[in-house]
């Protein structure tokens, strides 16, 4: 609830303290928080990922117009998703290819909402992460995935924000793009002795899952899906 300064604070007592900041944007001069420190490292925290269709594609020639192939003239179709691991050794993916949703209470604590594939519903993609398990979580790679239409990142113009349960929303903006590439990893969550931290990637890979997974040293085994 904002604070009315107008208010006179009662007889012999303080004025409030102001409230923190409702929104913090990581970049590269602010990459990292602890959602510990800032009491978000509880509850359910909602993962949101939204891009813009009112770009309009330019015409494309040559090598940049096969590389767009296949998007048929329609939309960008971007997916949510994530790398996981757990304290106990397992570890896996949550993305809609190959219908792996994941599950919010049970391993690996992560659920995946419906599949928004034309980035036209408001609400975007949603991920929600059951950080009552923080225990049982050592790190989570959020990643965007370009699955069908042109690999053009500054047309996208997406954004990632966390909303914990308590403490300040956390956007990460997916800038400096690298078209071409058909994955962008955008944050790395890891809990580093009890201490739960969001840090900043915006990292783009030239490649599929599993290069993600070899930059990254998840340590998965691939084979091909499709959803």
């Amino acid at each position: 609830m904002a604070i009315d300064y107008n208010k006179r604070p009662p007889a012999g007592g303080q004025p409030s303290a102001p409230a923190g900041p409702s929104k913090i944007s990581l970049s590269k001069d602010r990459p990292a928080i602890s959602l510990t420190k800032s009491g978000g490292a509880g509850g359910a925290m909602r993962v949101n990922l939204n891009w813009s269709q009112g770009a309009a594609q330019p015409q494309k020639k040559g090598f940049l117009a096969r590389l767009a192939g296949g998007a048929g003239g329609g939309g960008i179709d971007l997916d949510l998703g994530c790398l996981w691991e757990l304290n106990d050794g397992r570890k896996g993916i949550v993305q809609a290819l190959g219908n792996s949703f994941g599950s919010f209470n049970q391993p690996p604590f992560v659920q995946l909402d419906a599949d928004d594939r034309s980035g036209a519903a408001a609400g975007g993609e949603n991920m929600l992460i059951n950080l009552d398990q923080t225990a049982s979580i050592r790190r989570i790679l959020v990643f965007a995935l370009i699955y069908e239409g042109a690999r053009n990142w500054a047309a996208v113009d997406g954004v990632v924000t966390l909303f914990p349960q308590n403490g300040p929303q956390i956007e990460v903006k997916l800038d400096y793009p690298v078209d071409g590439a058909p994955i962008c990893a955008i944050a790395l969550l890891q809990n580093n002795g009890g201490d739960l931290t969001v840090q900043r990637e915006v990292r783009y890979i030239n490649g599929a899952q599993d290069v993600l997974d070899q930059t990254y040293g998840w340590g998965l085994q691939w084979t091909p899906g499709r959803k």
